[in-house]
Formats: C-alpha cells, structure tokens, sequence
C-alpha cells in the first residue's frame, strides 16, 4: 500500500497514520512491516499501489511491476525495485494509528555514497497535500543539529 500520512517520531520509531487495509490484515499477524521509500523513478507504480486495493485486485503488487524480497531483520518483505526500506517492529496499532519500531534501514549500494544514503542518488518523493502532488527532495539546506547553534 501506499501510505502518505508518516513521520519518524524517534530515532528508531515511525508513526503512521491508515485506516484497515490488506496491509493491516498482514501485520496485525506477522507484527512487522516494512517502509520502502517511494523514487522519482517509481512514481506511477507506488502511486498505483495507494489507488488500488489489494482486497480488489490480489495481484497489485506485480502489476505495480514490483518484486518482493525477504527481510533478513523482520517478517515482511522489501520491494526490490525501491532501493531504501525501514524495516520495523509493530510496538501498536490502536485507532489507526501505527507505530512501529525500527529495527534495521536497508539501502541498495546504488544509493550509497561514503558509507551513507544519498538523497540525490535516492531521488525521494513525498506527497503534498495542499496540491495533490508528489514532489522530489531536493538539494540540502542545513545541517540539523548544528547550523542553530551560531545563535547560542
């Protein structure tokens, strides 16, 4: 599925925000989930999975064109055509609200530079909800955790 309404709400910890999907029925029994991180290349298909049902239509994922790979770290699979995932833990699900532990982030060496995800390799999308659109993160603007401090 796709899932727009997320953040990391901790270091190790995702919150997201869904009503009951085939997903739901899925991690409700494994107790894990996985995140991969929707690309600029794979726009249509990870917006296909968020306006299909997997209830209506049991193969969406393949007619996505996605592949499914097994976590090494969690019971639920990674789409091997997305090159970033956060595997994670399910700590709750109560009144649509899902938070789950982070246990592992897994990046294909494609998107990897000195040992870190590079978002310009990555080409990330996030949904914007005041135009209905998806939009590509672009260049840094900042250094969390430091550029503040020349105001102490």
């Amino acid at each position: 599925m796709n899932a727009a309404w997320g953040i990391t709400t901790d270091f190790k910890e995702i919150t997201i925000s869904l009503s009951e999907h085939k997903t739901t029925d899925n991690f409700n029994i494994t107790k894990a989930f996985t995140v991969s991180m929707a690309t600029e290349d794979y726009v249509a298909a990870c917006d296909y999975v968020g306006i299909e049902s997997g209830r209506k239509v049991p193969n969406k994922f393949e007619k996505a064109g996605f592949h499914a790979i097994k976590s090494e770290y969690v019971n639920a699979p990674l789409i091997a055509e997305l090159p970033m995932a956060l595997e994670c833990k399910v700590k709750s699900f109560n009144d649509g609200i899902l938070i789950g532990e982070i246990v592992n982030v897994s990046a294909d060496e494609s998107v990897i530079t000195d040992g870190k995800i590079d978002t310009k390799k990555l080409k990330p999308i996030t949904f914007d909800p005041c135009n209905n659109t998806y939009v590509g993160l672009g260049d840094i603007v900042g250094n969390a955790f430091k550029d503040g401090a020349v105001l102490k």
